[in-house]
């Protein structure tokens, strides 16, 4: 499932814009190749995050494996349910399974992420 008002990474996390802000999430293929996921690391509350680096770790049966921020920005919300839910990332991570909000420092980076279009044409090389 890939939705077409989010922007993506290449390491499968989506950004959804609105303002000055971002929501951050990992994408529908994430989940499903993690397996159940049981465990979520976030970042606090106003922690500066830079583009492509390292925000937080995602732990499931499977694997575990780090989350990567798709913008530069402050830190502005976490998703406090993962704490005692971490399985909402598998059964709604578009929506109830959200991670951060970062309030952007350059919106330009946007721009660089991949459209649902591309993102598509990357899953299809899996």
């Amino acid at each position: 499932m890939i939705k077409d008002n989010l922007k993506y990474t290449k390491d499968h996390e989506w950004l959804l814009v609105e303002g000055d802000t971002g929501t951050v999430g990992v994408t529908d293929f994430a989940q499903a190749e993690l397996g159940d996921v049981v465990y979520v690391e976030l970042p606090s509350v106003g922690t500066r995050v830079a583009a492509a680096q390292s925000f937080g770790t995602i732990e499931a049966v499977k694997a575990v494996a780090e989350l990567f921020a798709p913008v530069s920005g402050a830190v502005s919300a976490i998703n406090a349910r993962l704490a005692d839910e971490a399985g909402l990332i598998n059964q709604d991570c578009y929506g109830d399974g959200w991670m951060i909000k970062i309030k952007l420092s350059d919106p330009q980076e946007v721009d660089r992420l991949l459209t649902p279009k591309e993102y598509g044409e990357l899953l299809e090389q899996h």
